[in-house]
């Protein structure tokens, strides 16, 4: 198979004709092999004329490499024919408690939820100066424990909380997010700042634009404190600075690839962040930080500004320590500036006080039915049914088209091509893994993914589109474990919105998660469902004790 890829290589590089012609037409033959098709020598010797004309189209399109941010003019969109997109918005009555206080105790201030720390600023008992100072200095302070932190942006967030105090002494408040302090992923760009995309090629480049999840967050009155690590291009949780570390165990990474994102969160260097995930980039550091990520609908939040990884599969999304705070971020980043062809605007109708007993609930019998019966997700799943919701249970559908493993001919074809240049330069060895499971290595196997059978694989992907959201619609929520089965990976591709939040300790005292998975369009069901189980356990309350100082 090696000597036939190189053969291939030499092929598509070189005229035919170079070789003996003999040389080629069994090239051509071999190679149509992989793909399981069968050319006869007349049919290969006809085709010689083509290819060679493709290679010459091939020479003249590599003269000049597509940078990352140039649009792929066709936009996924994940609802099926016929699927109406709610656009009607209501009014969100935030619940801000009136009553709080500072605490004696400052170090406590880390871990105040974002309606706490709305209404100490409103009421003026803290100013968004002195809340963005305790923050940046918990950054310095405790970066060298997690590496988390790419560029402090400390000089902007001075900038930026001096303006929220200053309009709130003008009488404009802009809601709950005025003055508070965040984190940004570093795959966004910020005008003036570095965006390293975490790797090594990459980590003095300086995009001049501001994404639109920082204007979103900045119109808000948002106070960026730092650009946080991702694993390099978006992978796993090693990036050139070092691997960012889970606060809960400090020997133990934070997976990735929202992987500072997660840990600042979780450690009280910051009261939330914004993650973006592909295949499990928000989900999966949840879960290992004990974070609550939200996942977003795909195509509800704009990208553009943001680095590319999978043009039908990118999604950006809060990753906090409550999911009425991830509700709160996501009723502000949410939407479209146009410049993101799948980016829409659509109704986000949070209800702090929705009575989920009127709530259509199930969870995946299939999947609960592979734990053992001490797991955390059937305790999790009685405190569910102890909030008076009418729990049934469903069977997951994650057999049939998928066994095809769609998910890794799109993400492989899509990001290969958005990183065409990285490849082509060989600057890809620069990149902090070279094992065969990275991405130098997926890029070059993907140049043998065909076009055909990349259009085809999106093609079954619309089956499976229709297949989930016939399975889901007879349901607000459906509860599943965060990684049984084929969901994370089928979900990604049809881009229903999920949230991943914690739900006890295993007996190695690492966070264990549960997840809900809601309809298209509707991330305020599953934010409302959890904030229900929120508000009776603690489980998200509970903060690594190394961080409390």
């Amino acid at each position: 198979m090696k000597q036939l890829l190189v053969g291939l290589t030499l092929f598509i590089s070189v005229p035919a004709l170079s070789q003996t012609k003999q040389d080629s037409l069994q090239l051509l033959q071999k190679t149509a092999g992989l793909f399981h098709l069968n050319f006869t020598s007349a049919e290969a010797d006809s085709m010689l004329e083509s290819i060679n004309d493709y290679t010459a189209i091939y020479a003249g399109m590599h003269r000049s490499m597509p940078p990352n941010h140039l649009a792929y003019p066709f936009a996924y969109n994940p609802a099926p024919i016929g699927f109406s997109i709610p656009t009607q918005q209501q009014k969100i009555v935030w619940n801000i408690p009136t009553n709080v206080a500072l605490p004696k105790n400052r170090a406590e201030l880390a871990f105040y939820s974002i309606p706490q720390l709305a209404s100490l600023i409103k009421n003026k008992k803290i100013s968004s100066v002195e809340l963005t100072q305790f923050f940046i200095d918990r950054l310095k302070k405790w970066d060298d424990s997690l590496k988390a932190v790419i560029t402090l942006t400390e000089d902007l967030a001075i900038k930026e909380a001096q303006q929220a105090d200053a309009d709130l002494k003008k009488g404009i408040y802009r809601g709950p997010l005025q003055g508070i302090p965040y984190g940004l992923k570093d795959l966004f760009a910020v005008k003036g700042y570095k965006t390293t995309w975490g790797t090594t090629p990459y980590k003095d480049q300086v995009i001049d634009e501001n994404s639109f999840v920082y204007e979103q967050l900045h119109k808000a009155g948002a106070v960026l404190c730092a650009k946080l690590s991702l694993g390099a291009l978006a992978f796993n949780d090693l990036w050139f600075g070092g691997r960012t570390n889970n606060p809960w165990n400090l020997r133990q990474g934070s997976s990735g690839s929202s992987a500072g994102s997660a840990a600042t969160t979780v450690a009280g260097l910051l009261p939330f962040a914004i993650g973006t995930e592909t295949l499990g980039s928000i989900i999966s550091p949840s879960t290992r930080t004990g974070a609550t990520g939200l996942r977003p609908t795909f195509g509800t939040v704009s990208r553009s500004g943001a680095m590319v990884l999978c043009w039908s599969l990118d999604k950006a999304g809060p990753i906090c320590r409550s999911a009425e705070d991830c509700a709160i971020v996501y009723a502000a980043i949410h939407g479209t500036d146009s410049k993101d062809p799948s980016a829409v605007n659509h109704a986000f109708n949070y209800s702090p006080k929705k009575d989920v007993k009127k709530m259509r609930i199930a969870y995946a019998e299939n999947y609960f039915k592979r734990l053992n019966k001490d797991a955390l997700e059937w305790k999790a799943l009685e405190d569910f049914k102890a909030l008076g919701a009418d729990i049934v249970p469903v069977t997951f559908p994650d057999s049939g088209v998928y066994n095809n493993n769609l998910v890794s001919i799109i993400l492989d074809a899509e990001s290969a091509a958005a990183f065409d240049e990285l490849t082509r330069s060989n600057r890809d060895d620069l990149i902090e893994r070279q094992d065969k499971n990275f991405w130098p290595n997926t890029w070059r196997a993907a140049r043998y993914i065909p076009a055909v059978e990349y259009i085809n694989a999106n093609r079954y992907r619309s089956t499976l589109n229709q297949k989930i959201q016939d399975f889901m619609k007879d349901y607000d929520v459906v509860i599943v474990p965060t990684f049984a089965g084929s969901q994370l990976s089928i979900t990604n591709l049809t881009g229903n919105p999920a949230l991943c939040f914690p739900i006890g300790f295993n007996k190695s005292g690492n966070p264990q998660s549960i997840t809900l998975l809601g309809n298209l369009y509707d991330e305020a069901s599953i934010l409302e469902f959890a904030k229900a189980y929120q508000d009776r356990t603690d489980h998200n309350k509970k903060h690594p004790a190394l961080f409390k100082q």
